[in-house]
């Protein structure tokens, strides 16, 4: 054959079918597979932004740094399919994304950053300052050293990531929510409705009549599920946490006190506010001459006049103490019991006169004598977390001995709970709370990925304990019978039978107020009784449920409407609506901004960076990218 081709190449019909053969050959080769070896050069790649490009390996590496973070967090061990499940894969993919599009931004704009300018503002982190308030080099290292960073790439990320905040900065430094949706805001917030209603009992309807075996089998058969019996399992349970080895007997009286004076402010009430102005003087002695003077009867408008500052420039707003940052001076400002001057006060600006326009009482929800078991039983779970970690050892000691839950726990001096029958949402057989498990869904969920026999990993609880469980039973899942049911599906036909004569009821008497009728006599007709409330705001209200609000702030003003409540239907009519002016300067005002302004610049950014995600083209590499998280193997 190859005698054939050198005899052909020699003619020149020969050569060009030659060439003809060898293009196609090469041809299909490019089309069927061949072609992975030219496009090979490309295969590292996972994703393309613009001129930058994130490998797979700079990917895995990020991927893999978030992913034990996101395990140091949860204490537990989390795999790649979970990950991905919480949409780990795609976040982490995405910040690469835009960190390399705003580094393709600031390249562009030649913003750049010398090392020592670097070095100097992360000397200024404060998550790497140690308790004397400076930097410590020890803590640097060893924080940097557990995100998988040398000092040499954790300086090279922190520039980027200072001239990505340079960029971000500039962009969104003094934007302000809009004033439309503060007032929008505002309305939606203190708008307030008057409104009378009465209640319509399920009496109203009368009794519902007993339903036929042929109505009970029908609304059985379409409902089966409904009825199905679920799966049940006998667990032993051992718990040791705080709260399980806490000892507040023997917490002294004067340590409860002395928590109950630090947190009572902020967990029992609100702490003393005080409307505060200032002037700032070059000198000391320049403020106690503008003192003098204002003793002596300048108001403080005169002085911040003759200093040309405004209202905007003295007025530091309603605060609390911790407000003022420096406790020194918190303590002066909140010395005098009457409105009046403080000062000179020496502050990092220069020496400050401050006045005292008003005070705001504290207020206490909760006396000490309320709180006083509670911070005991605080302290005492605080005392006990030490204790926790060693039972920990010495139970998990046991068991690698090849020891059972109950043996562990009796060489430790505690006992297993048996649980004789929980559900996956926590719930005896008879729909009971079970109060080990109820609400524990980290606890429930591993409970029922067991089984029989397993040795199953530690559940960690929130507080800082831990939790051991063996399976001993599994009623499985199955389909109960009508005659197990009968009795359920007859109550349950009944109840909804008679909610629905009850809200055409409601509905027929919510017709007659939209036709003009007065509730007065409406209410009579259906023997109940008209009730007034003037105070009714998208807020939780002592007389009105959730759902009622949510009905009367849906109905227009002078609108009537009706909601389901415990014991009945609520029929009501909207009396009237009001909202009060808004006023950009109150304290409800600004702290609406403080709240917006976060989501506010955080969606402009957003609008930015996939602005230049479009102008930098971004393509994606998604075989790579799930080859690089282990995604490949789970599709195959």
């Amino acid at each position: 054959m190859l005698e054939g081709l050198r005899i052909a190449s020699q003619h020149r019909i020969g050569r060009i079918i030659l060439g003809l053969v060898m293009g196609f050959i090469a041809l299909s080769f490019a089309v069927w597979g061949i072609g992975d070896v030219f496009r090979g050069f490309t295969s590292t790649r996972l994703a393309k932004v613009g001129s930058g490009e994130i490998s797979v390996e700079a990917y895995r590496s990020a991927y893999q740094n978030e992913l034990r973070r996101l395990q140091q967090r949860a204490r537990r061990a989390i795999t790649n399919e979970e990950a991905r499940r919480f949409g780990l894969d795609q976040q982490v993919l995405q910040r690469m994304i835009t960190d390399l599009s705003l580094d393709q931004k600031t390249k562009a704009l030649g913003l750049a950053i010398s090392e020592d300018e670097t070095l100097r503002l992360t000397r200024d982190e404060n998550v790497f300052k140690g308790p004397t308030g400076k930097f410590d080099s020890d803590r640097f290292k060893q924080l940097i050293r557990d995100a998988g960073y040398t000092e040499r790439s954790f300086l090279l990320e922190q520039k980027g990531s200072y001239l990505r905040k340079a960029l971000t900065d500039s962009i969104v430094t003094g934007l302000e929510p809009p004033r439309l949706v503060l007032e929008t805001l505002h309305r939606f917030r203190n708008e307030i409705r008057e409104v009378d209603y009465f209640l319509l009992p399920a009496s109203a309807v009368g009794e519902v009549a007993k339903p036929s075996e042929e109505e009970l089998k029908k609304y059985f058969a379409d409902r089966e599920q409904s009825f199905r019996a679920r799966e049940y399992r006998k667990l032993a349970l051992l718990t040791v946490t705080p709260a399980s080895l806490a000892e507040p007997q023997k917490v002294a009286e004067a340590d409860v006190r002395k928590l109950y004076d630090e947190v009572k402010a902020k967990r029992y009430g609100t702490a003393e506010k005080r409307h505060l102005r200032q002037i700032l003087f070059a000198s000391k002695e320049e403020a106690e001459k503008a003192l003098e003077r204002l003793k002596g009867g300048l108001s403080f408008d005169a002085l911040a006049g003759e200093r040309k500052l405004s209202q905007k420039d003295i007025d530091l707003g309603l605060l609390e103490a911790h407000d003022l940052g420096d406790k020194q001076i918190a303590d002066k400002v909140f010395a005098s019991r009457e409105p009046g001057f403080v000062g000179p006060i020496q502050t990092a600006f220069g020496a400050a006169i401050l006045q005292v326009q008003k005070i705001i009482p504290s207020v206490f929800t909760r006396s000490y004598e309320e709180a006083a078991d509670e911070l005991r039983r605080e302290i005492a779970q605080e005392r006990s977390a030490p204790s926790v970690r060693k039972l920990h050892d010495a139970i998990e000691d046991q068991r690698t001995g090849g020891k059972t839950l109950a043996e562990a726990a009796k060489a430790a001096g505690l006992e297993v709970a048996t649980i004789e029958a929980v559900d996956s949402t926590g719930l005896d057989p008879a729909g009971k709370n079970v109060p080990a498990l109820f609400g524990s869904e980290d606890l429930l969920k591993a409970v029922f990925a067991s089984d029989v026999g397993v040795d199953n990993d530690t559940v960690p609880t929130r507080d800082g304990g831990y939790v051991w469980f063996e399976i001993a039973k599994v009623e499985p899942a199955r389909q109960r019978s009508f005659d197990e049911v009968k009795e359920a599906v007859e109550t349950a036909l009944r109840g909804e039978k008679q909610q629905k004569a009850l809200t055409e009821r409601a509905e027929a008497l919510t017709a007659e107020l939209r036709g003009g009728k007065a509730i007065e006599d409406v209410a009579k007709g259906a023997g109940a009784e008209v009730r007034h409330v003037s105070d009714v705001k998208r807020a939780p209200h002592p007389e009105l449920s959730t759902a009622a609000i949510v009905a009367i702030f849906d109905a227009p003003p002078k609108g009537a409407g009706s909601a389901a409540v415990d014991g009945g239907r609520l029929v009501f009519e909207v009396k009237g609506a009001s909202t009060p002016a808004y006023d950009p300067a109150s304290i409800e005002a600004k702290a609406a901004i403080d709240q917006l302004r976060p989501a506010f610049t955080n969606d402009i950014l957003e609008q930015y960076v996939g602005a230049l995600e479009k102008v930098f083209n971004v393509s994606i590499n998604e075989r790579a990218l799930q080859a690089a998280t282990g995604g490949a193997e789970q599709n195959q």
